[in-house]
């Protein structure tokens, strides 16, 4: 799974859309997370972590949930720059992705990831197809894991809560929380204001 940026920026067209299309942002300490709200030609949720210096990423059309029972369909995005995780605004209608984003998670995470006993590195796990974090969010907390279903880069994965003390299957946060992370604007302020200061 080597992180590679070109299909990223294939996709786009700079001279249109507010997304970042340079990756100036440094890796920090911890590796980050974030997770966006993405209203385009469906309503979904982009997952990305940080991995080898890029956001590895996938698409979760319900969200994540804090359910163990529940497994969310993870369908695999284009590698996205560190930046992205900065990106709260409107992508142009007609452009790839056209609609609202919104950041609706965002912190750090601690690879949990091992192999008979033995830690291994997140860009390992992914490749194996399981792969095991605690997350550190503002809205998320806890350990999750991401799981292939099949062989080949465009395999689907599932998004799964581990049975954790952070675990709760009586809530949803995808449907209780409304409002960005970052900013607290809702959808339609964001579709009314704009990419945000740091966008």
């Amino acid at each position: 799974m080597k992180a590679c940026l070109d299909e990223y920026r294939r996709k786009r067209d700079f001279s249109r859309t507010p997304e970042p299309a340079e990756a100036r942002r440094q890796p920090g300490p911890e590796p980050i997370y974030v997770i966006q709200k993405h209203a385009a030609s469906t309503l979904h949720y982009d997952f990305r972590l940080e991995v080898d210096g890029v956001l590895k990423s996938w698409a979760v059309p319900k969200g994540p949930s804090l359910n163990p029972r529940e497994k969310r369909l993870a369908v695999p995005t284009e590698d996205h720059p560190l930046d992205y995780a900065d990106f709260e605004g409107v992508i142009p209608e007609g452009e790839y992705g056209g609609g609202i984003v919104m950041i609706w998670d965002i912190g750090t995470y601690r690879n949990l990831s091992d192999k008979d006993g033995q830690a291994i590195p997140m860009s390992r796990a992914l490749e194996e197809g399981r792969a095991k974090f605690w997350l550190e969010g503002k809205r998320l907390r806890g350990g999750f894991s991401l799981i292939r279903t099949g062989r080949g880069p465009k395999a689907n994965w599932l998004l799964i809560k581990m049975a954790d003390e952070m675990a709760d299957a009586s809530r949803d946060p995808a449907t209780e929380e409304a409002r960005s992370a970052v900013t607290g604007r809702t959808m339609e302020e964001i579709a009314a204001q704009g990419a945000n200061a740091g966008g």
